[in-house]
């Protein structure tokens, strides 16, 4: 008689989310304040706005033009700068980070911290794993060890501060492989970090045509929850039936509804329970929702 596996032991279930710890202390998004043209070319979209569906057509014809318009700018321009010439300005991993860049933009892996955080670090990482292990006189003996330990670490390292980019493995691998980006040494961060913010540039431009990105610039979650927390619990307690306690939570500043009706008024109120009713929602005291949370709220408040 075949018996239950026992249950996961709590060391099984470590998890770091620095996401916890940071994201309530990090600004909240200003898009919602910006000029609409540009916040949409930054990837926002208004709260309820239901994406377009796309053939596979119309995404690899973006695709080819992001694509090639990319790499072909990074290389002309990167000619043009004095202090990159003789320098591989189009490096190896730019070809997979263009692909996730165009083609799939809905990863998590493609958006901008992923790229920038994971770029970063594997470089670095590369390049201390390499100087490191030229200190050897055997260098070249064990350079393949180099290399595997370089893209060891900067893949553990960018899963720990949850900025995975799958090309930025193959950077750290890079910087200790290749003779070419060997020799630049610490130079290696300038075309890194130069070819990401040029590719990203293109990307927010030939992606916010017909589609959308990025979906999120730091994190999916919101940020600075702290900081409205602060200023509710600053304001004072105040009753469910005051019209300002309603103001308090749905005309904050870089509210992001923009022209979207929500016809239910939001309170605060003590307790631990959420009550949705018909054209009432109450939310513990405390509780930041974001822009979206609203939005579902509104809606469920709507079909009572």
């Amino acid at each position: 008689m075949a018996t239950a596996a026992p249950p996961p032991g709590p060391r099984l279930r470590w998890h770091l989310d620095l996401d916890r710890y940071l994201n309530p202390f990090l600004p909240a998004s200003v898009l919602p304040r910006l000029p609409s043209a540009v916040a949409h070319f930054l990837g926002y979209r208004t709260p309820g706005q239901p994406p377009r569906p796309l053939g596979n057509l119309l995404v690899v014809f973006w695709t080819f033009i992001g694509i090639f318009s990319s790499l072909t700018i990074i290389g002309a321009v990167g000619q043009e700068i004095h202090s990159f010439r003789n320098v591989p300005t189009i490096i190896g991993s730019f070809g997979a980070a263009a692909v996730l860049d165009f083609y799939a933009i809905e990863s998590p892996l493609a958006q901008p911290r992923n790229t920038f955080v994971g770029q970063t670090i594997s470089a670095v990482i590369g390049i201390g794993v390499c100087k490191l292990f030229q200190l050897s006189a055997r260098f070249e003996q064990v350079r393949w060890i180099a290399g595997s330990l370089a893209c060891a670490v900067a893949t553990t390292v960018m899963g720990l501060v949850g900025a995975v980019h799958p090309p930025a493995g193959a950077t750290a691998l890079m910087a200790v492989m290749d003779d070419s980006v060997v020799a630049l040494g610490w130079f290696f961060l300038a075309p890194v970090l130069f070819g990401s913010a040029m590719m990203l540039s293109i990307a927010l431009l030939i992606n916010n045509i017909q589609r959308r990105f990025p979906y999120y610039w730091w994190s999916p979650g919101p940020t600075g929850t702290f900081w409205h927390v602060e200023e509710i619990e600053g304001s004072g307690k105040q009753s469910i039936g005051t019209d300002s306690m309603f103001e308090t939570n749905m005309d904050r500043p870089g509210s992001g509804l923009g022209d979207l009706e929500i016809q239910a008024k939001f309170g605060f109120v003590e307790g631990s329970k959420l009550v949705v009713t018909k054209g009432l929602v109450q939310v513990p005291s405390g509780v930041y929702l974001s822009d979206e949370e609203r939005v579902v709220l509104d809606k469920l408040s709507r079909r009572l």
